[in-house]
């Protein structure tokens, strides 16, 4: 494919994808294309699908280039970087889901998350992030971490944050309650019931608890 194909593949979904970002992510070497004998740009649906994983990965995680590229590059000598599915994550595939690829090292995440290590460490002992098997971290912890470095600067620390965490378990428990029984169904489709149920009392859930704490913070003002 041409730069251009590659473009038209990936605008439905990146709205804001150019040709300039991709070229500049082939000279940072995240992809590299290979060369017509014209001095064209050619690439391959591997080349596309690991930009949409790079792509993806910024938008959705914010992760700088250089952990981007450091991931890539174990994934190119065969390292594994997910180890609770037991199997080795490619991302160049159409299967591959960036959200189970997104793993992380402690000095990673400091540096994604833009936090110190005593801050994160506080959050391990508040419980509200918690490293996976072999000191790796996930995308949730990335959100989590970024966040509360976040709200660092308005003075909120780990420990003024419990109250949030233990919200969000009750929440958690709110679904499933409703949810349980349907995981124990039997048939074809009702585990994928059973999700869908799942992520829409979750919104649900997440839409009155913005509009009460809005509510709140209005009364506040008055």
């Amino acid at each position: 494919m041409s730069i251009g194909e590659v473009l038209a593949q990936l605008r439905p979904d990146f709205a804001d994808v150019t040709i300039s970002k991709i070229r500049f992510l082939e000279t940072e070497g995240l992809v590299e294309p290979q060369r017509s004998p014209s001095g064209y740009r050619r690439f391959t649906p591997d080349d596309v699908a690991r930009l949409r994983y790079i792509l993806t990965v910024q938008r959705d995680h914010y992760l700088p280039l250089r952990v981007i590229k450091e991931q890539l590059a174990q994934l190119d000598r065969g390292l594994e970087l997910v180890t609770e599915g037991g199997s080795t994550v490619t991302p160049y595939t159409s299967a591959a889901n960036p959200n189970d690829e997104v793993v992380l090292t402690r000095s990673s995440l400091l540096e994604a998350a833009a936090i110190t290590e005593e801050l994160l460490a506080e959050l391990e002992s508040f419980g509200l992030v918690t490293p996976r098997r072999g000191g790796r971290y996930d995308a949730d912890a990335l959100l989590v971490a970024r966040t509360v470095g976040e709200l660092a600067a308005y003075g909120l620390q780990p420990r003024h944050l419990r109250a949030v965490r233990s919200a969000a378990e009750r929440e958690v428990d709110l679904v499933e309650q409703v949810v349980a029984p349907m995981f124990r169904q039997r048939g074809a489709d009702s585990r994928g019931r059973a999700e869908e149920s799942a992520a829409d009392v979750a919104r649900l859930t997440l839409r009155l608890h913005a509009a009460l704490v809005d509510a709140g913070i209005r009364r506040l003002s008055r």
